[in-house]
């Protein structure tokens, strides 16, 4: 074989470990029996080691020395050289033994978070997150990592993030959205919004079927993946044609499934629609977790949070649940966009949606810089949730063990969601220049032209751009927040008559 051949056979391999590994976790959280948590911890400990000996393989170095040249003038090959090269790097530091415990830590806590959040006893889980907290400090002293740990971990998910970015991103953030949230606040005193009728039951089965005709019409192609139930939704695209997003359900809050639905719906439409010719590549691969979670969030807010959208959805959502009284598309979207400080991130409006990010950031940042001791989270997290929400948390299920991150070693992933957002607003701005009133397609029911606008510009193009490269090709200006806040503050002051 030749070089080039030889070198992407042998990415494939790598990543089709991964996608094992990414297989048995979605089973894990799906369909495996308890008893089998020991058993999976002890497989998923096992593929990461030999993902992990395949790509410090001394062959693989040689032959990414071999492709360099042809890389340069390649940009489809280029792309994979360059973020093999950047796993390479930082696997080539860590021990074989390292990687291998601490795949099987990340395990073991994710069954153990499930059973402590159904409990709410942040007790039971304790003790496996300050083993995940130490291993994760241990992995960046690892990689010989300059600078604060919690910057390493920022750089995971999206790549040259730091707290010296973020700080004032978020500290600008939150003064607009305060400010916003105060006057919408005073606006509610004054003038009492719709809700569902109080006491209301919405069938499991009738919202399933709701949710996902919803999710057909997005463009979820069934045939290519599957929805199923888990304790915190999530999506996974685990082989070219086999992409699975799960949703919960709650019989007193529809919006619960079918937002969740929506939001993991636009993570398993990014999956389905990146380039099959570069499959099991890195090339074929998402490029950032701030891009994914701008596909997720623009589906459901700028797509699923509008009056176009309950056009159309509403004659649907009566038909799954007749019991309800009629209630028109503004009404149902007025509902649908309450603002109200709560307890649960992903069910959370869009004005403190970025309210709970926040908290969660300065949380892992105090863990990581020593701060606060992981035994303190639960207190820590109920203060700062009383001077930030003037909400006094009930119970640990509903405070700091609601999200499955922390269980999986995920430090650093939830401020990739805030930037979700703001690369959200200016993707619709510019796709609003380009395929001109996107409410009205929506509204019409033609929801495939935002979809095919995101395939040709975000999707298609995998990890060939780094993230702000490729949301300033795609919308013609560098990654900015005001698309985002101008959006937010006219949306709010027009439902809340500001």
């Amino acid at each position: 074989m030749g070089a080039k051949q030889d070198f992407l056979e042998r990415v494939n391999d790598i990543h089709r470990l991964g996608a094992l590994q990414g297989h048995l976790g979605w089973d894990r959280e799906t369909l495996m029996p308890g008893k089998g948590a020991a058993a999976r911890s002890d497989i998923l400990a096992w593929l990461a080691a030999e993902s992990h000996r395949r790509m410090v393989d001394g062959e693989l170095g040689a032959l990414l020395d071999a492709v360099a040249e042809e890389a340069a003038m390649d940009p489809d090959l280029g792309a994979t050289v360059r973020e093999v090269e950047r796993s390479r790097a930082r696997a080539l530091r860590l021990p074989e033994s390292f990687v291998s415990a601490f795949a099987r830590h990340r395990s073991i806590a994710q069954g153990t978070w499930q059973d402590a959040r159904a409990a709410s006893d942040f007790a039971a889980f304790a003790p496996h997150l300050h083993t995940l907290v130490e291993m994760t400090k241990e992995r960046v002293h690892l990689l010989g990592v300059e600078g604060p740990t919690y910057d390493a971990l920022l750089d995971d998910y999206e790549i040259g993030s730091t707290m010296a970015a973020y700080d004032p991103l978020f500290a600008g953030l939150k003064g607009r959205l305060v400010t916003l949230l105060g006057h919408i606040m005073d606006a509610s005193a004054a003038h009492a919004m719709p809700t569902l009728p109080e006491g209301a039951i919405f069938p499991v089965a009738a919202q399933e079927a709701f949710c996902r005709k919803v999710s057909e019409h997005m463009g979820f192609d069934f045939e290519a993946g599957r929805m199923d139930v888990s304790t915190h939704p999530f999506s996974a695209g685990l082989w070219p044609g086999d992409t699975r997003f799960t949703t919960r359900f709650d019989e007193r809050d529809p919006f619960s499934c079918l937002y969740a639905v929506m939001h993991e719906t636009g993570h398993a439409l990014y999956e389905q629609g990146l380039p099959k010719a570069h499959a099991l590549t890195p090339r074929g691969k998402a490029i950032s977790l701030g891009v994914h979670e701008s596909q997720s969030r623009f589906w459901e807010n700028q797509i699923g949070r509008t009056e176009a959208f309950w056009t159309v959805a509403g004659p649907w959502f009566h038909d799954a649940f007749p019991h309800l009284p009629p209630m028109d598309a503004a009404t149902m979207n007025t509902i649908a966009n309450r603002v109200e400080p709560g307890f649960i991130r992903v069910e959370a409006d869009e004005v403190t949606y970025n309210l709970h990010i926040m908290l969660r950031y300065e949380l892992e940042k105090a863990m990581f810089n020593g701060e606060v001791a992981v035994d303190d989270v639960p207190s820590t997290w109920n203060t700062m949730f009383r001077e930030w929400f003037g909400l006094d948390v009930p119970d640990d299920r509903r405070g700091c063990l609601q999200d499955i991150h922390w269980s999986m070693g995920a430090f650093g992933y939830f401020p990739t969601y805030t930037l979700g957002n703001l690369y959200a607003a200016q993707l619709l701005e510019a796709m609003a220049k380009d395929i001109g009133d996107v409410d009205g397609l929506v509204a019409s029911g033609s929801w495939s032209a935002p979809l095919l606008w995101l395939r040709e510009r975000v999707h298609e193009r995998g990890s060939l751009l780094l993230p702000e490269a490729l949301i300033e090709e795609a919308t013609g200006k560098a990654p900015t927040p005001e698309p985002f806040l101008n959006y937010l503050e006219g949306k709010y002051t027009a439902l809340y008559g500001l």
